[in-house]
């Protein structure tokens, strides 16, 4: 019989990757038990996930097109544009705010069976690929019924949901490994996405800021709402340099939540 020996020294890149690839049916398991679970015993079950991001985007509609004026005199639908940015902004803020803790949650299942706990960090932005589908469903028939053409712009959703889905599970990565040390992150996510959904332009069009937009550039958001903005009513490209935020940011939390989930992922025991 095989035998699996754990120490405190971290695998080879190689090794680590070949077992979390071996373990993707692991993932796949766990990804489907959360997303039953999240609807379990929910008489209207999955239309929650039409319902709650076309709530929120009737509201912040109403509010936003009489108190701040926005969308008046621009050449594309307002609630469309609002929509297409609520749709990658409810997968990313609920993915990265799960898989935070999802290591420290998680201690539990580990603790009986071994697999990479890089594994639980990736859930949430696995099993949130069904509510994105969902909101992209939701996003297209929603589109004609607001006046917007259909045109073959709309396939740079597939690129823009690929990055919200990297962008999302490689926060998740770092940020799953920081909470088993520092408790307290849990918290300072919560707070920042409280902050984050106004610094970035999805009710608002960076141009409504004047000269202060350019520094919206540097929110790696803004790059991939713009992307889904554009390609569901085509508002304006996202600059070069908040694409190419988007990506730096998203390639190295990557590698930084590789490494890190690498090199730690036998220390985790003595600390959860």
């Amino acid at each position: 019989m095989p035998i699996l020996r754990l120490d405190r020294r971290p695998e080879r890149l190689h090794e680590w990757l070949g077992a979390m690839w071996r373990h993707r049916a692991v993932l796949v398991a766990l990804s489907r038990k959360e997303f039953r679970v999240r609807y379990k015993r929910a008489s209207l079950g999955v239309l929650w996930a039409f319902g709650v991001p076309l709530l929120q985007t009737v509201v912040l509609v109403f509010i936003f097109s009489r108190v701040g004026r926005f969308g008046t005199g621009e050449s594309y639908s307002y609630a469309g544009f609002v929509l297409a940015g609520m749709t990658p902004w409810l997968y990313v803020s609920a993915s990265v705010t799960a898989a935070t803790t999802s290591i420290v949650d998680g201690a539990s299942l580990t603790d009986k069976v071994w697999f990479p706990r890089a594994v639980l960090a990736l859930v949430p932005s696995a099993a949130n690929l069904v509510t994105l589908g969902v909101s992209l469903l939701l996003l297209l028939i929603a589109l004609p019924i607001l006046g917007v053409d259909v045109s073959v712009r709309l396939l740079l959703l597939v690129p823009a949901a690929a990055l919200a889905l990297s962008f999302s599970a490689a926060m998740g990565l770092v940020l799953s490994a920081a909470q088993v040390y520092f408790r307290d992150v849990k918290f300072m996510v919560q707070a920042v996405v409280m902050v984050w959904l106004y610094v970035t332009p999805i009710v608002y069009p960076p141009s409504a800021l004047g000269r202060a937009g350019r520094w919206l550039d540097f929110n790696p958001l803004t790059g991939i709402v713009g992307l889904f903005q554009h390609a569901a009513v085509g508002a304006p490209v996202p600059s070069g340099r908040a694409l190419l935020v988007s990506l730096i940011t998203t390639a190295i939390f990557m590698l930084m939540g590789i490494e890190v989930q690498r090199r730690r992922d036998r220390l985790f025991v003595d600390l959860l």
